[in-house]
């Protein structure tokens, strides 16, 4: 199914106020798994650096609910968000200006292509790299734009049944991904191609974490492709379910697994 018209329809009910869209933030951070896994990777790479100026490129931003996070941690940071979609950018500048948090710009850009040589200290492309068929050419770019020492953070499926998929005769559950999921050691051997030098990959989403998933995401996302009227029933169904997905997603953020559908990979310049 595809995702895009499902996630513009929660764009349009949170873009009404500010206060709104930061509760749609807040909420994305509780129950998306990844976001438990990302903020604990940014979390250990923001220790002593939150009183020091820094640029960041949040590449592929979509909501910018990441990027709304990192400007929480320190006001010294210049983040540069980037996305194609130019309908979502224009509000997310809107946003930003409109809780002012000037030092964050929304621009579109298309990563295939974007390139600014030694600009940033840190990368991070969430939910991103399954969307791009030239990821190479990718890590390529974003090698080169970061500083000599820089990271990027990636979160993306992998092909331990990411993307929902278990078997070769399957597809992937959300149409709009061009690859099912990376194999751990596929992935850190292209962003070696790209220049990387010292990288580290992790599983995440383990059992746990695939029955968070199921309930938090799969199952709402199927309910609502099928009819936009699932919107009314939805905060009822959540009543039952959050609570259980916040443990799911503690208890899987805080284990090491030797499998998972996702993947959390480090790549320093």
């Amino acid at each position: 199914m595809y995702y895009d018209p499902i996630k513009r329809s929660l764009g349009n009910v949170f873009n009404r106020s500010p206060w709104l869209r930061r509760l749609f933030y807040h909420l994305l951070d509780l129950l998306l798994l990844r976001t438990w896994h990302v903020h604990r990777e940014l979390r250990a790479w923001a220790r002593g650096r939150t009183r020091q100026p820094a640029d960041i490129l949040d590449a592929g931003a979509g909501y910018g609910q990441y990027t709304y996070w990192l400007s929480s941690l320190s006001a010294l940071w210049r983040i540069l968000a980037v996305d194609v979609k130019a309908e979502q950018v224009a509000d997310s500048n809107n946003f930003f200006r409109a809780i002012g948090r000037p030092q964050v710009q929304f621009a579109v850009q298309d990563l295939v292509l974007y390139q600014e040589p030694n600009a940033f200290e840190l990368a991070l492309a969430v939910d991103v790299m399954e969307h791009i068929l030239e990821d190479v050419e990718v890590f390529r770019n974003v090698h080169a734009s970061l500083h000599d020492g820089g990271m990027l953070l990636i979160s993306t499926p992998s092909d331990q049944g990411g993307s929902d998929v278990h078997a070769d005769s399957e597809t992937s559950f959300i149409e709009e991904h061009v690859r099912d999921g990376y194999n751990i050691h596929e992935i850190q051997q292209k962003l070696r191609t790209a220049g990387f030098e010292r990288i580290e990959a992790r599983y995440s989403y383990g059992e746990a974490g695939q029955v968070s998933w199921r309930l938090s995401m799969k199952y709402p996302i199927l309910l609502l492709g099928r009819s936009r009227w699932f919107f009314m029933v939805l905060p009822f169904y959540y009543a039952v379910v959050f609570p259980w997905c916040l443990l799911l997603n503690w208890y899987d953020a805080r284990t090491v697994h030797d499998s998972g559908t996702g993947l959390i990979v480090k790549a320093w310049k």
